[in-house]
């Protein structure tokens, strides 16, 4: 019997900073337990399609005061190079050996292992799990995801050793659907511990001279840009034309002196065409570039006025800041968003749906307690994307479409191709008529 049995050790592996910081104040909220009682290692992957181009986590300001809570951090891309995170994996026959190369280039011995990772359904996350075939798996959500569907179906011997999922109440009562068809209960990470996690990641942009700048120029709405073009949603142009409406309808709603914060991958030319229409306005226009949390912002620097497409960092803004915010393009984007089961619809969804249309002059909002038509709302357009994985959703998702059948409001969340390929109300009649006969010669009626 070995009187010292080796130290848990719990691998944490994260891509951005903002889920480096739920994960942080998991931490701090004591939800793995105390410092002492395990080994933690933060694995850092960065999944751009080009690493190489791409901002690195760690040179991400206020990265250092979130890897002081781990005992060591790890390279994942050096780890696994020359092969990509997002789509190197070990094959079956190669996991044991994988695993012992891992367990000896990161000191590990014989030592129990726990994965707190991000992205169960895909690489690096899926790849984890293959090679610790018998660890206990911990998942965290750092944003609007959490309230969708699982992506794709699990293998078994990954579904059944997914312990919780950790999220953040961006929706308050809005509860998760992720991972809810395997029974994973979800897991609030407290907002004060969150809240004191960004506040020190902010203090760390002290000094910072682009943040700032942003500040000096007093400005009273942040605009935040996503970079949609990246994920072929909106063609650049499209893209450019959208974060030009944001401006404009900032000013309409009487504000002159803006920031705009763009994606870390856009293109610089985004900016030339934002400051083009901000002088042909009359606003002023600061770019907030760099390695910097739009959050770090809204802490140095509290604005009246957050806008966005649906990202996530809008909802953190009105949750945790209590500043209100409005959208822009969200129905061009629904409209535009292929495959149907694309995993950003729910976000998209929400963002649509809880928070005003700064275009349509509705005033900005912090939208708090969900109300009681979202939930059936997000329910329903999960079933639509992952009907194999929630058939028990499809009476109330029937009885939804059913009551509010050519109502704009819910009609631009279900496409009619989508309603008819699966039979339930507001599809095509003729169409779904020759479905339903066609399921019926197949059995599968």
């Amino acid at each position: 019997m070995n009187p010292h049995p080796p130290t848990p050790t719990q691998i944490f592996q994260v891509s951005t900073l903002y889920g480096a910081a739920t994960l942080a104040a998991a931490l701090d909220a004591g939800r793995f337990g105390a410092r002492e009682d395990a080994r933690r290692i933060l694995l850092v992957s960065n999944n751009a399609e080009i690493p190489e181009t791409a901002l690195r986590l760690d040179e991400m300001t206020g990265y250092d005061r979130i890897a002081a809570r781990f005992d060591e951090a790890i390279d994942w891309n050096q780890a696994i190079h020359p092969h990509h995170p997002s789509s190197w994996a070990p094959r079956p026959e190669e996991v044991p050996l994988w695993q012992r190369v891992f367990r000896t280039a990161w000191g590990l011995a014989d030592a129990p292992v726990e994965l707190i990772v991000e992205s169960i359904q895909v690489n690096p996350a899926k790849a984890l799990a293959a090679v610790f075939a018998e660890s206990a798996v911990h998942l965290y959500a750092d944003g609007l995801m959490s309230y969708g569907p699982t992506r794709a179906e699990l293998p078994q011997s990954i579904g059944c050793r997914i312990q919780r999922l950790l999220h953040l109440d961006l929706v308050p009562g809005l509860r998760p659907l992720l991972l809810s068809e395997y029974g994973v209960e979800p897991e609030l990470v407290p907002d004060s511990a969150f809240r004191t996690v960004l506040a020190e990641i902010a203090e760390a942009a002290e000094g910072d001279h682009r943040l700032a700048e942003a500040v000096a120029a007093a400005p009273t709405a942040l605009l935040l840009g996503q970079y949609l073009a990246a994920l072929g949603i909106l063609t650049a142009e499209e893209e450019e034309e959208l974060h030009v409406r944001m401006v404009r309808g900032a000013a309409a709603a009487g504000h002159a002196s803006m920031v705009f914060k763009p994606h870390p991958t856009a293109p610089a030319r985004y900016s030339l065409a934002l400051h083009e229409a901000a002088e042909e306005i009359g606003v002023r226009l600061t770019v907030l570039d760099g390695p910097l949390l739009a959050e770090t912002f809204y802490e140095r620097c509290r604005p009246g006025l957050v806008v966005g497409c649906f990202s996530t960092a809008m909802l953190t803004a009105a949750v945790y800041y209590g500043v209100p915010i409005a959208r822009v393009g969200t129905e061009t984007v629904l409209e535009r968003l292929r495959p149907y089961e694309n995993s950003n619809r729910v976000p998209l969804t929400v963002v649509d749906h809880i928070v005003p249309d700064l275009e349509s002059r509705k005033a900005p909002a912090v939208p708090g307690t969900a109300p009681g038509t979202l939930t059936p709302l997000v329910r329903a357009v999960g079933y639509c994307m992952q009907p194999k994985l929630h058939p028990l959703l499809r009476d109330e998702t029937t009885r939804l479409l059913g009551t509010s059948r050519g109502e704009k409001d819910t009609a631009r969340y279900f496409p009619t191709e989508r309603l008819t390929e699966l039979g339930l109300p507001g599809g095509s009649p003729r169409s779904t008529s020759r479905l339903r006969r066609s399921l019926a010669r197949s059995g599968r009626g």
